[in-house]
């Protein structure tokens, strides 16, 4: 089936861009997993894995942010699981990277995720977060200032 393949082969990427939205593993995937059910519900029109990519991605961010203006997704975990690590070799400074992003408003965040970490166009942001590209531009200079505060008053960047 084709959405089988679609989900197969972006299930991955969608995951990392989800984790860098919410911070964690285990929502991330439970993100990544009500955007492929509003795909699967779509998949009729969307077809072409460009239209489906764009879509996913679209759905993905506006999911977060809807769940970030509700409050939660409304689970509550049972135990603390440790989250699984990145191959990665500057853990810390990861770690310190998610928490000042989890500093940031929902829509700030999800523009500098996408602008920067996904080097996503302005245009492109602006379709997925539903705002003007200036509002965009505006929401991404905000939120990288936000970010060199955080950073720097932990010592860490400036």
């Amino acid at each position: 089936m084709e959405f089988e393949e679609f989900a197969r082969t972006e299930w991955a990427a969608l995951r990392r861009t989800a984790f860098w939205l919410c911070g964690d593993w285990h929502t991330a995937e439970d993100l990544v997993q009500a955007t492929f059910i509003k795909v699967y519900v779509r998949w009729w029109t969307l077809r072409r894995a460009a239209r489906a990519n764009a879509f996913a991605r679209t759905t993905l961010t506006r999911t977060w942010i809807d769940w970030q203006r509700k409050g939660s997704a409304g689970e509550l975990p049972a135990e603390d699981f440790a989250d699984q690590l990145l191959d990665d070799t500057d853990i810390a400074l990861r770690q310190t990277l998610l928490t000042a992003l989890q500093s940031l408003p929902a829509i700030q965040r999800a523009v500098v995720v996408l602008r920067y970490w996904e080097d996503m166009p302005v245009d492109e942001v602006a379709r997925i977060v539903n705002r003007k590209p200036a509002t965009v531009r505006s929401d991404a200079t905000r939120g990288l200032a936000a970010l060199r505060v955080t950073l720097g008053e932990k010592g860490t960047v400036r």
